[in-house]
């Protein structure tokens, strides 16, 4: 018994070892548009890359937020009046439009510098023909760190 579960240890192990090897590739290719270190990138083609103080300033100036994180993190905190679309399940031409049209300005944001998923959105939006995309890559831990107002939904 313990002769067959070497070899059948020693089977899989080389079996893993491709798995993986084939994982980390797609892993790679996939994370193109993140910078090494896991951050997110500086800038997103065709994207206006905000600061926190700019974003305060579009904010103070009634420009949209949209946060793409998902429920649980937009419900714990968010900017107050950002539109939720969960980049996962509600991001998409149809529901940006009903937020924002194609030629006026709105701000993306996230997490943060380690997280994608606005860089993604901006993106999405970007080849969907917005023009006046704002990256807010700092995010909502940039916004809190500053001390600006945040909402939670009740």
């Amino acid at each position: 018994m313990i002769r067959y579960r070497r070899r059948v240890s020693a089977g899989i192990g080389p079996i893993a070892i491709a798995i993986l090897m084939i994982l980390s590739s797609l892993s790679a290719s996939a994370s193109d548009t993140t910078e090494e270190g896991g951050l997110s990138p500086e800038s997103v083609a065709g994207a206006e890359t905000i600061s926190t103080e700019q974003a305060y300033e579009l904010f103070r100036a009634g420009v949209p937020f949209v946060d793409v994180r998902n429920p649980r993190q937009f419900a714990r905190r968010h900017v107050p009046g950002a539109v939720h679309l969960n980049l996962g399940s509600d991001f998409n031409l149809r529901n940006l439009q009903a937020v924002v049209a194609k030629d006026e300005p709105f701000v993306l944001y996230c997490s943060g510098r380690k997280c994608s998923r606005s860089s993604n959105a901006a993106d999405f939006a970007v080849e969907w023909g917005f023009t006046q995309v704002k990256y807010f890559r700092d995010g909502i831990v940039g916004w809190r760190d500053a001390g600006y107002p945040m909402d939670s939904k009740q």
